[in-house]
């Protein structure tokens, strides 16, 4: 198919291109034979010099029989005067814009092909001017061609080919898929094999002999179920950490409620107490894990514009509830922004929530937008006891809690939360800070995405 495109568009332009030329010849010979007969200056019936430039035209006009594709007009004083005795096929006295611009071209232009495009079509035209002594009218003879008619042949001759290009293909086609499925044999052993490894065991491989493309394929499926196995594990390890993390409430309110005494009203309402909060923890934390699971869902995140100064307002109101500190805007931007008002919210107060953890009453807690060309910031800084090199990354992970002054309470989910909204909004999250330095947690989205003027956002 490649090889039969390329020959047919090559063969086409080089048609096309010689029909150009052959017209150019051709206006060419026709102002040749135009000067010509000027250079006699003789009228036919009179057998004296031509006295004016309208019966100069004139005969002319009816000397000359057009070609196929070509046309004729005569213009005196800027007006179509002559157009030939015998039919034609390009008319172009019906065009009064091409009229126009032709009785535009100056008298001392030089005589050269000129192309125009028409109601009639491309036209390839030549303006002669005309003029005789003792005659003050100014004359213009026109010949042109139409590149659309000169051109149809080519586009016909063409149109064959591709309908036989077209048969040719799709026979070898068809003997091409014989011979192939006897060729790509292997591929079925290879599907076999790849239909023997179950979902629950991916420990399985595919053995590799060789360099071909078979062989390539049967690799890259290897290198498939690799990551496929990885991320089973990485499912069953957050499970298994789910599972953990929920069975130490639960030992805690089933050991309280059987060493509760009944008798003792305070104990009661102790046990009471403890239980409730215990399963306030696990409803937290089974809200959050639904949260991430959905995290991967198109509809996770909707999208719409909002004005981020307002957003960053209403967080500051919300947050400023949460427990006294020294609370701070840094960079309040104004501008309308395409993302969803409520994920992002909830990565914000998350990210206060955080921050009010680590810290004590009259500590820093500041927030802060900033819109440039190519990302939109959000962020949450702190004058915390920050956070250790080796927990920068690991922090984010489902279930991992910092050491040293940032872990040991909540479910070490809610940073978890935070990246799945920012990947959701295909950004990131991004921590800054040293051990006693504060920490700052910023928020950075593309800004085609969080632009209000953008009609839609991916993901």
């Amino acid at each position: 198919m490649l090889g039969m495109l390329v020959a047919g568009v090559a063969a086409f332009l080089v048609q096309r291109e010689r029909v150009d030329a052959s017209i150019d010849d051709n206006l060419a010979q026709e102002v040749e034979e135009f000067r010509e007969f000027a250079r006699s200056g003789i009228d036919p019936e009179t057998g004296a010099e031509f006295t004016s430039v309208s019966r100069f035209l004139e005969v002319i006009l009816r000397r000359n029989v057009p070609d196929a594709n070509e046309g004729l007009v005569a213009l005196v004083d800027g007006r179509p005067a002559w157009v030939p005795g015998t039919e034609v096929d390009v008319q172009l006295e019906d065009d009064p814009e091409f009229l126009r611009e032709v009785a535009q071209v100056p008298d001392s232009a030089r005589v050269q092909p000129r192309t125009a495009e028409t109601s009639l079509g491309a036209l390839r035209y030549v303006v002669v001017p005309v003029s005789v002594p003792g005659d003050p009218s100014s004359g213009r003879y026109v010949i042109a061609y139409s590149h659309d008619l000169a051109h149809a042949d080519v586009v016909d001759a063409f149109q064959t080919f591709a309908a036989v290009a077209a048969i040719s293909v799709v026979a070898v086609g068809i003997v091409g898929y014989a011979v192939v499925g006897r060729l790509l044999g292997p591929l079925r052993l290879l599907r076999e094999t790849a239909q023997r490894i179950s979902d629950t065991d991916l420990s399985g491989r595919i053995a590799v002999s060789g360099n071909d493309d078979v062989s390539e394929l049967a690799r890259t499926v290897n290198a498939m179920l690799d990551r496929l196995e990885v991320a089973f594990a990485a499912q069953r390890d957050a499970l298994d950490d789910a599972g953990h993390e929920l069975r130490t409430p639960i030992t805690i309110i089933r050991g309280h409620l059987e060493l509760v005494d009944v008798d003792d009203p305070a104990d009661v309402t102790e046990t009471r107490d403890l239980a409730l909060d215990e399963l306030d923890r696990m409803h937290r934390m089974v809200d959050e894990l639904v949260i991430l699971a959905k995290a991967k869902r198109p509809d996770f995140v909707r999208p719409r514009p909002v004005e981020v100064g307002s957003l960053l307002d209403d967080v500051v109101d919300k947050a400023e509830a949460l427990a006294p500190r020294a609370w701070t805007v840094d960079a309040r931007a104004e501008a309308s922004l395409l993302l969803d008002p409520q994920r992002i919210t909830q990565a914000l107060l998350q990210l206060v929530m955080n921050a009010v953890t680590f810290t004590d009453q009259g500590d820093i807690i500041a927030v802060g937008a900033q819109v440039d060309d190519d990302v939109v910031r959000l962020w949450v800084r702190d004058s915390g006891p920050g956070v250790a090199p080796e927990d920068a990354e690991r922090i984010f992970d489902r279930f991992a809690r910092g050491d040293g002054g940032r872990g040991g309470e909540g479910s070490g989910l809610g940073l978890a939360i935070v990246r799945a909204i920012a990947e959701a909004h295909r950004g990131r999250v991004v921590l800054d800070g040293r051990p006693g330095e504060g920490a700052k947690f910023t928020l950075e989205l593309p800004a085609h995405v969080a632009r209000a003027d953008e009609a839609a956002v991916e993901g």
